[in-house]
């Protein structure tokens, strides 16, 4: 079975879920994002993004108790599969790859 082709949000969305563990919902994932990317994508991108890795099998989600505070929501928390630990192995493999034999650039700009 091949691994499913991702983009750079799907990868840099697996890669907040894989670090947050337990705490992999919705905003946290998003604050992850801002605060790794430097942009802040929206609630919708955000929700887009993991749908589309779950239905390609790469995430499972569920439904927590709601929060314990009057009108506390549930979450929808999100889970790596094995399917999904391959595409970070396969993602970091092929990053590997593209950038062997590249030295430097030269310095970062101030």
């Amino acid at each position: 079975m091949s691994t499913p082709t991702i983009g750079s949000l799907e990868l840099a969305a697996l890669l907040a879920v894989a670090r947050l563990g337990e705490e992999a919902y919705g905003l946290a994932i998003r604050r992850d994002l801002a605060a790794r990317l430097g942009r802040d994508h929206s609630v919708g991108a955000i929700y887009t993004t993991l749908q589309r890795l779950e239905d390609k099998g790469l995430l499972t989600s569920h439904a927590s108790a709601p929060l314990p505070v009057r009108g506390g929501r549930s979450r929808r928390h999100f889970t790596l599969t094995g399917a999904g630990t391959r595409a970070l192995r396969a993602a970091q493999r092929q990053a590997v790859s593209m950038w062997a034999g590249v030295g430097l650039l030269g310095p970062e700009p101030a």
